[in-house]
């Protein structure tokens, strides 16, 4: 269960984003951030399973080190300020669609698809998109989608090739570079609730169904 200690973790580590303030601090990462959100994570991939048979994966390799990678990063603070994890067959990096989580002291990011694309699987995909339109564009404008994450998201290819460039009047999500949907919610109503799981899963469920569209393009 998210406590208010959580949030409290959080909000110090945006104001001292450095390794002092984090090792002063460690037990109540450990404590009150890293074993809740471990045990969030377990029950939500339970759930999963029963609407998705292809994820068979543990809690702790599903979560993202809170340690930044900064090699390539303008910002060199050295910590997250936020958990995340990724729900995916291939685990949490894959490149096969999956389920995403991610909360800081205020909010609960949530959503799915592929995040990760080679060039090959890219292509794919688009292929799948042009062959399945109707079923596609059906997902996307699907009431309930729009209602809770307005639209797929990713960047956009400048270039396309013909076969694609063709139905991007049509169909322009055909251009992106991910296909992923993402929706925030406030932290502060499901602090010390049952309800968190519920609300996440709820969103979980509503992507699904693009998660089967993504996976039968890879096949």
């Amino acid at each position: 269960m998210i406590t208010k200690e959580y949030i409290s973790f959080f909000k110090g580590l945006e104001k001292d984003n450095n390794k002092e303030w984090f090792h002063a601090n460690k037990s109540t990462y450990e404590t009150h951030v890293k074993a809740p959100f471990i045990a969030l994570m377990d029950d939500l991939i339970n759930e999963i399973q029963e609407f998705d048979s292809d994820i068979s994966m543990n809690a702790k390799d599903s979560i993202f080190r809170i340690n930044k990678d900064v090699r390539f990063s303008k910002d060199k603070t050295p910590y997250n300020t936020l958990m995340k994890a990724g729900v995916s067959p291939g685990g949490k990096r894959s490149e096969l669609p999956g389920y995403y989580l991610g909360i800081s002291a205020d909010t609960i990011h949530m959503g799915g698809g592929l995040f990760n694309l080679d060039t090959t699987n890219l292509k794919k995909v688009r292929t799948y998109i042009v062959d399945n339109a109707e079923e596609f564009k059906k997902l996307i404008n699907d009431t309930t989608f729009v209602q809770h994450f307005e639209s797929l998201k990713g960047d956009q290819a400048k270039r396309l090739d013909t076969q694609f460039k063709a139905v991007q009047a049509e169909v322009p999500d055909i251009a992106n570079k991910q296909f992923y949907a993402m929706t925030e919610l406030p932290l502060k109503d499901y602090v010390g609730s049952e309800k968190l799981k519920s609300v996440i899963m709820d969103r979980f469920k509503l992507i699904s169904p693009m998660v089967r569209f993504l996976k039968k393009a890879l096949q």
